[in-house]
């Protein structure tokens, strides 16, 4: 499953269209369900080389992200142990929320065709550099990107914590209850514990893993808590070194929070009982991308272009913006409607639709 996310995409760059196949079968029909909607987007955009590879770019980026990682990491040792220290947390997790973004981009086969190359930059960034077992991500990735915002396919809106449907409200009894009642207040703060979550999350997948792979991911794992908590004991006592960490995950957590929610939140959930969509209209109406500029396109890692970045999974990222207007031109032509609000209003309709969900509980 690891490179199940770089297949799919070396299949939309073929034409195959969907972000990843359910099953040979229905990877065909997928094809066929696209029909002409689809073809003619793909026609151009291949057309204008936004399919091929910018190895540079990553490669530019990449170190940049290193260097500033080892700069931080330089400037914890010239504090010391002093409480100061710790507002080096916040430039700390938003270089390993850049890190996860290099790790994502890496499944999706958008730095290099080269899949053990890819796999080696993701098992890198992912569970060395983050402690997050990137075979768990791609798993659930990779079915959240085939069957976005569908409730019986896609992970992402399935139950947990957090419910998306009043049908799968009016299910929950105690605690989870109240927690639907209240998940639309709760939900930023609830991010502050993503980043435990994820490590816990990518430790009990392990399990799951064949016996070669899982050695593997483990080692890499294990690797990165003996270097985070040697690191912070190296230069904190324990006591401050507990906090830092708490403070460092609650940040972490919440900057992947804040670049994920906008992306389908409140938008169309297709109707499991209903007719299968085609591939456009699956993965435009599901998602929303958010308006803005540089800095915008910095902070959420290029995912405000979700329309784009689930139309062609394997784009590299500074092609999204390039393939924006050509998109949103060929939805128009079709009458299709394409979402995309700033950032805040993002956060607002995401919410929304949680407090909406909740409702019937109140």
């Amino acid at each position: 499953m690891p490179q199940a996310i770089a297949t799919a995409a070396e299949g939309t760059r073929d034409g195959a269209g969907s972000a990843a196949p359910e099953s040979a079968t229905g990877a065909a029909g997928a094809a066929q369900a696209q029909g002409s909607d689809f073809a003619p987007l793909l026609r151009a955009v291949k057309g204008q080389g936004l399919l091929e590879r910018r190895t540079g770019w990553y490669a530019v980026g990449i170190t940049a992200n290193l260097v500033a990682l080892g700069a931080v990491i330089t400037g914890m040792f010239l504090l010391g142990n002093t409480w100061w220290t710790l507002l080096l947390a916040l430039p700390l997790a938003i270089f390993w929320s850049r890190t996860a973004f290099v790790g994502h981009d890496a499944g999706h086969a958008q730095i290099t065709g080269e899949r053990r190359t890819g796999r080696a930059i993701g098992l890198v960034h992912a569970n060395l550099l983050l402690g997050m077992n990137e075979a768990w991500w791609n798993d659930k990735h990779v079915r959240h990107h085939a069957n976005p915002n569908h409730i019986d396919k896609d992970p992402d809106v399935g139950v947990g914590a957090l419910v998306w449907t009043q049908k799968q409200a009016a299910q929950r009894e105690g605690f989870a209850r109240w927690l639907t009642r209240n998940q639309a207040r709760l939900f930023f703060p609830m991010l502050l514990l993503e980043g435990i979550a994820l490590k816990i999350s990518g430790f009990q997948y392990l399990r799951q893993q064949p016996a070669r792979e899982r050695a593997l991911s483990a080692l890499l794992l294990v690797a990165h808590l003996g270097l985070y908590v040697t690191l912070l004991l190296t230069v904190l006592s324990p006591g401050k070194a507990i906090v830092f960490a708490l403070v460092h995950h609650a940040l972490f957590g919440l900057h992947l929070g804040m670049a994920f929610a906008p992306n389908h939140k409140g938008m169309e959930m297709p109707d499991p009982d209903g007719e299968r969509w085609g591939h456009l209209q699956r993965q435009v109406l599901t998602s929303r991308n958010v308006r803005g500029g540089i800095l915008t396109d910095w902070f959420l890692g290029g995912l405000n272009y979700q329309i784009e970045h689930h139309l062609f999974p394997s784009m590299p990222r500074p092609h999204l913006r390039l393939a924006q207007p050509m998109v949103r031109a060929h939805c128009e032509a079709l009458g299709m409607p394409y979402a995309e609000t700033g950032l805040i209003e993002s956060y607002r309709q995401a919410l929304q639709h949680m407090h909406d969900v909740g409702e019937p509980l109140r």
